[in-house]
């Protein structure tokens, strides 16, 4: 399954805060939002991803805390990324300074940075990119598509 884009921009554009509020009413629907303001519903993960997800998890996870400079998270969690987007990536790592560095209330949303390290698995056994992971990047100038089985 592909990701449907809506343009609601000529109707209304939504504040950081009305989006929080649509994600928090519709908790089954996993949105997202790139930085022209166009709504992304992500479809569910298909069984290959979903495994590769949660061995990703718990390996950043494990990682976090033997390295403990750092906190992770999960794919549940979405950033509002500084261009201006909206995103919720696989797996992600904040270093502690920067974590603490936003306020609770921050901390409470989505929080407004984003993370020092990302990774996004391409979708389904055969791989392929969405061009999701260029998103998180202020300058994107190299993309790669890594496959794993």
């Amino acid at each position: 399954m592909t990701a449907i884009t809506l343009n609601l921009n000529p109707i209304i554009h939504l504040t950081d805060e009305q989006f929080y509020h649509l994600c928090r009413a519709n908790p089954d629907v996993q949105i997202e939002r790139n930085r022209k303001g166009d709504l992304i519903v992500m479809p569910p993960t298909g069984g290959w991803t979903g495994n590769r997800n949660i061995k990703l998890a718990a390996r950043l996870e494990l990682w976090t805390d033997t390295d403990g400079t750092g906190i992770a998270f999960d794919s549940s969690t979405e950033f509002n990324l500084p261009n201006g987007g909206d995103r919720s990536p696989d797996a992600a790592w904040i270093t502690l300074k920067r974590w603490k560095a936003l306020t609770i209330e921050e901390q409470d949303v989505f929080p407004p940075t984003c993370p020092d390290f990302v990774v996004e698995l391409a979708q389904g056994f055969a791989g392929g990119s969405s061009g999701k992971p260029l998103s998180y990047a202020q300058k994107p100038t190299v993309s790669k598509d890594y496959k794993t089985r």
